[in-house]
């Protein structure tokens, strides 16, 4: 399938209701949205090929594919590996890549009904990559369960490190309950930084779904923009993206408004959990883990500590007092560690075309992953907490 329009949206929700590790962007509507406002398209770099695995007239499995032309909006950097490859006189360019466009949030990326249909649908992958003479396949930000099929089909595993905080068990009651259980440091630090942006004047609201308005949405996207071009790129997803997000998947979405003297200045904007129909937001929190996923944010105004506040203690704050289990920080930033997210292992799987090539990752990879175990440990070593998060 060239395009998400071409894949039925019922039966692939239906198939991503069966994986184990759900996320809500993976839903066929945030796929459509994605190519439909011309975020991630042939254009941008990002040829959408949906590889469909189907027995007897029913979908079995399934992923979104694409062909890259670049390594942009991926999150897991083998820019080097493609250097290497054009300094030996071969085309690295276009690759296949498994994964949801600018968008590193692991979760299941090989839908399927069976852990055999997973199985066979990583095999799929690299027989149709090595059709197309590509050079390379990458299963980014994968589940448990993918990388099992992708390990069994000859895939190479590769770990980075991502920040998430994790709701303690018993629940916090509140925030002041989540500080206590940090250190004496850690905790004096938070409200200091939240002391200055409250002492500036700031208040923050928030609004979830269909309360988030038109014009908070055109706010936010002010903002986002702003942070990106004051980088001196161009933002990856345009506004139309977040207009379909509005209309499709506005139970997925929840934002947060910073104001001073009745004015906005500054938006951080998070993805929350739901069941994959979108029809409700987890209601049933004993079930089913609820998650929040930090995603954008950007400010018209500068002021101290105002990113921390936006982007993660309203989050977390917001997250104790809905019973959410788990808030994921994104890929990066050690600085997250002194806010009481902690470093957890994010893994993606790799195949090269190439013997020789494959070869030197392989070595390459066995190295890295050494340096990325060490570097776990000591994070470890660093941690907020007075004691073990969650005991």
């Amino acid at each position: 399938m060239n395009s998400p329009s071409e894949v039925n949206a019922g039966d692939w929700n239906a198939l991503l209701s069966l994986q184990p590790e759900i996320t809500p962007f993976m839903r066929h509507e945030y796929l459509a949205a994605l190519h439909g406002s011309g975020s991630a398209t042939p254009a941008t770099g990002w040829t959408p090929r949906f590889i469909l695995l189907e027995r007897n007239g029913t979908l079995v499995g399934a992923c979104a594919l694409y062909l890259k032309t670049h390594s942009y909006g991926e999150y897991v950097f083998d820019q080097a590996w493609a250097n290497a490859y054009g300094q030996h006189g071969l085309a690295y360019y276009p690759k296949a890549v498994v994964a949801v466009p600018f968008t590193p949030v692991p979760g299941t990326r090989l839908m399927a009904r069976t852990a055999p249909d997973r199985a066979v649908l990583a095999k799929a992958l690299i027989e149709w990559c090595e059709a197309e003479k590509l050079s390379s396949l990458h299963v980014l930000f994968s589940s448990v369960d993918d990388l099992l099929a992708c390990e069994q089909a000859g895939m190479m595993l590769r770990h980075t490190v991502q920040f998430h905080w994790t709701n303690s068990d018993p629940a916090y009651v509140d925030f002041e309950g989540f500080l206590a259980s940090l250190s004496q440091e850690k905790r004096k630090k938070i409200r200091q930084e939240r002391r200055k942006v409250a002492d500036a004047g700031v208040s923050f609201r928030w609004s979830q779904g269909q309360a988030i308005t038109t014009e908070d949405w055109n706010f936010f996207y002010r903002c986002y923009e702003r942070t990106y071009l004051e980088h001196g790129n161009a933002p990856y997803l345009s506004r139309d993206f977040f207009r379909r997000m509005a209309s499709t998947m506005p139970e997925n979405w929840l934002l947060f408004v910073a104001e001073r003297q009745g004015q906005p200045i500054a938006t951080s904007l998070i993805a929350i959990s739901a069941d994959y129909t979108g029809a409700r937001c987890l209601n049933d929190l004993k079930t089913k883990e609820a998650i929040a996923y930090g995603r954008y944010w950007g400010a018209l105004e500068r002021v101290d500590c105002l990113h921390f506040e936006a982007c993660y203690y309203q989050p977390l704050q917001w997250c104790i007092e809905h019973g959410y289990q788990r808030f994921e920080g994104g890929a990066q930033g050690e600085h997250k560690l002194a806010r009481a997210l902690l470093p957890v292992k994010s893994t993606s799987a790799h195949w090269l075309a190439h013997p020789s090539f494959a070869d030197a990752v392989e070595r390459f990879l066995e190295r890295e992953g050494q340096g990325i175990g060490q570097y776990l440990d000591v994070l470890e070593q660093r941690s907020p907490f007075r004691h073990p998060a969650g005991t």
